[in-house]
């Protein structure tokens, strides 16, 4: 299992731990981490699951794919860090990968 910590914008701390595969989003819905609110599921289509990822931890997440920044410009609030929990796949390398939760995330409108 792969540590994750989650920080919501009031700095409450949420440890989880997550399996090699799933992504960062699915883990904070299933452990009912407040902020994210995932409202396309996870098909890179909103942006109501923008995180910053620690700066620490950048380097190893990766940038994000064309689509995933086309899907930022709707994010509030959007850093050189940003990214959609969506996008990031929970694999060994990440094992204690802080990510932060705005205080508040896109409007999803279909």
């Amino acid at each position: 299992m792969t540590k994750l910590t989650y920080i919501t914008h009031d700095g409450t701390h949420f440890d989880v731990d997550a399996e090699n595969g799933s992504t960062v989003m699915e883990n904070a819905i299933r452990n009912a981490v407040p902020g994210i609110e995932a409202e396309c599921g996870g098909a890179c289509a909103c942006a109501t699951c923008h995180v910053y990822v620690d700066e620490a931890w950048t380097g190893v997440v990766g940038e994000p794919e064309t689509m995933e920044e086309d899907m930022l410009d709707f994010a509030y609030e959007v850093q050189p860090n940003s990214r959609l929990s969506c996008q990031i796949k929970v694999r060994d390398e990440l094992d204690g990968l802080v990510v932060r939760i705005p205080e508040r995330q896109a409007d999803f409108r279909p």
